[in-house]
């Protein structure tokens, strides 16, 4: 089979990006190295077309939705329409269930296959924005059910995450898991030093590394925190990540004297690997997660996860971390369990976990979606410089 270009459409990407920025960096460089044309196609505030180790990337200039911190989206169809049609995709994928839907009828028109990824559920964003439980699953069917009509295929990273898809009855659903960096995070990176430094002579550091928005709720770490030193536990927490709460947040816990250290958005990967591997705990509030690239990543470093039972993330996590009901009380328990488990024995199971998820692996399981097998045998680190 003949390379092909694989056009990639992404929403709600900025320079202070987490997941998502990392799952579209990583599988750019793994289609490449496949022998493939990746082309990412994102918002930005200014043109731009650029090659890079990912592949090639189109900045195109967006507006600004308010109240995000920052995130841009693809506005203007006419305009999107004539640059995909300039660049002639052999496959298209959406990362954006929301603004880009009207991509699949428009592949469609032009008999090319299309995929969607799923890196939300529908009905678990609507709830984190105050939708009832009955009223969020009703709109998300309706919303699904012409999206796998759109799509020639839907990518879901968990079985939680096709769950929703699986309720409607959709048959082209298949399942791609992501991946993390085993080299670059690990347990070796952990530093007795900065663990000092962040735990300011608590006996507990918990981590949260997220975007501090609404659908994350960063909040219920503030909470567990405040949970945990009620109950006479030592801990303190430092968080990695920007948002339009950050404000919010730091007020609360300078009002209610947590111990708490917000870092703002940290751009330096090394950097937060080394926080990963220094924490003791990591916190993944988020409810409506599908996969959790961050959890992931902090358990490569050998720290274990605390996560939302109500998201994906205990699939991902598995034995190697705790699932916590969405309350103070469950999250303060689950932090307590696990600090129960000898250390080494803890820090040994996490990486044990993260070392079944590698980005070689999911590289394959998009191009399959796409049915696009390699032109030429795979090899890490191959790309184009910029």
């Amino acid at each position: 089979m003949s390379a092909l270009r694989i056009v990639r459409l992404a929403n709600f990407v900025t320079p202070a990006s987490g997941g998502l920025r990392t799952a579209l960096r990583e599988l750019g460089k793994g289609y490449l190295a496949a022998g493939h044309e990746p082309v990412l196609i994102v918002p930005g505030d200014v043109a731009s077309d650029r090659l890079t180790p990912q592949g090639r990337v189109i900045t195109l200039p967006g507006p600004e939705l308010p109240g995000t911190g920052g995130y841009r989206v693809l506005a203007g169809r006419r305009r999107l329409r004539d640059v995909l049609e300039s660049i002639e995709p052999d496959r298209i994928e959406v990362s954006d269930r929301t603004t880009l839907r009207w991509t699949g009828e428009w592949a469609r028109r032009h008999r090319i296959p299309s995929v969607m990824v799923s890196h939300e559920t529908a009905d678990g964003v609507l709830r984190t924005w105050g939708l009832s439980e009955s009223l969020a699953a009703r709109t998300a069917d309706r919303l699904n059910r012409h999206t796998a009509w759109a799509y020639s295929r839907i990518v879901c990273t968990t079985e939680w995450a096709e769950r929703e898809f699986v309720r409607i009855g959709a048959h082209n659903v298949v399942r791609a898991p992501l991946g993390v960096d085993l080299v670059g995070c690990r347990p070796g990176r952990r530093s007795k030093v900065l663990r000092a430094k962040y735990a300011a002579g608590a006996e507990v550091l918990l981590l949260l590394c997220s975007r501090l928005s609404v659908e994350k709720r960063p909040g219920m770490a503030l909470d567990a925190l405040a949970e945990l030193r009620k109950r006479g536990v030592r801990a303190s927490l430092v968080v990695a990540g920007d948002g339009p709460l950050r404000a919010a947040l730091t007020r609360r816990a300078k009002t209610e004297r947590l111990p708490a250290v917000f870092l703002g958005y940290v751009g330096d990967r090394e950097m937060v690997a080394d926080l990963q591997a220094a924490a003791d705990l990591c916190l993944a509030p988020g409810p409506a997660e599908t996969f959790g690239l961050s959890a992931l990543e902090a358990l490569a470093c050998g720290t274990p996860v605390v996560a939302s039972a109500s998201s994906a993330l205990p699939e991902v996590v598995g034995d190697a971390g705790a699932a916590a009901l969405d309350t103070p009380k469950d999250f303060a328990d689950a932090v307590q369990t696990l600090l129960a488990r000898p250390e080494e024995d803890r820090r040994e199971a996490a990486r044990a976990r993260a070392e079944l998820f590698d980005w070689q692996r999911s590289v394959e399981a998009f191009l399959a979606a796409h049915e696009a097998p390699p032109v030429r045998e795979h090899a890490h680190g191959e790309g184009v410089t910029a």
